[in-house]
């Protein structure tokens, strides 16, 4: 058995003091649940604070993002290193907002992976089709491109501890969610890849999320498919009321 995740990606919302609040409300409304590992990922200005008050909790946290070297002349970034510094024990990798806005490759993340996992921080690796590649039939082509390139030279003692998450681009912050046939279906095939590149034993122990507009009246629904482990929620984690109820599905 798979131990279900829910992860929240906060994305670049919350002031200071705001996530402090949200992280506080979630420490309370999520300390009755056991057996399942729950994540949120704050802004970087956040992250200290939230670590302090996650420390003695059962929820752990991630990073959006790093750079992959332990340090340099980086303007701007953050490296694998520093976010074990401050506590984080996962990092987003691939979102299609990287890929789109920053122009992320999928070598590029590749890197990331490799960096973040010599740091000893699990990547939580986003893939997922655009409406325009769902429609013209390259969708299965372009996931296992995506899945291949993302763990090149990963060997299989490391990448059964990565987490993956499946987020159809069409469905991110638009309202719509794929039905749970169509996430169960990418679900599966997503674990056909993983089998052939790492075998049975590894490919089944590997978790693979669902995220695109997951939402406390969809959740259940998606949780009930036998090859989603959890989900990686967007806009409803950051209302702690919504984020609690995803993470209480039933």
């Amino acid at each position: 058995m798979r131990k279900p995740m829910i992860a929240g990606n906060w994305k670049m919302n919350k002031t200071h003091a705001e996530a402090v609040a949200l992280a506080s409300s979630l420490k309370d409304s999520l300390a009755d649940l056991k057996n399942i590992d729950l994540v949120v990922a704050p802004v970087f200005t956040a992250l200290t604070s939230v670590a302090s008050i996650v420390a003695d909790s059962n929820i752990q946290m991630a990073a959006q993002n790093c750079y992959p070297a332990d340090n340099g002349a980086y303007t701007g970034e953050i490296s694998p290193l520093q976010l074990t510094d401050i506590g984080c024990s996962y990092c987003l990798v691939g979102h299609s907002e990287r890929r789109q806005l920053f122009a992320e490759t999928d070598p590029f993340i590749n890197q990331k992976m490799k960096a973040l996992l010599a740091a000893g921080i699990l990547p939580i690796l986003c893939i997922g089709e655009t409406l325009e590649e769902r429609e013209s039939g390259k969708m299965f082509d372009i996931l296992k491109q995506q899945i291949v390139d993302a763990l090149e030279n990963i060997d299989p003692q490391q990448a059964f501890e990565i987490v993956i998450a499946y987020e159809p681009v069409w469905a991110i912050g638009t309202g719509k969610t794929a039905t749970s046939a169509q996430a169960e279906e990418v679900h599966l095939f997503i674990r056909d890849i993983l089998c052939t590149l790492y075998g049975k034993t590894v490919s089944q122990q590997i978790r693979i999320l669902y995220g695109g507009s997951v939402k406390p009246d969809n959740v259940d629904e998606l949780m009930a498919q036998p090859n989603i482990d959890g989900a990686l929620v967007g806009g409803a984690s950051l209302k702690a009321e919504d984020f609690s109820r995803i993470a209480h599905f039933k």
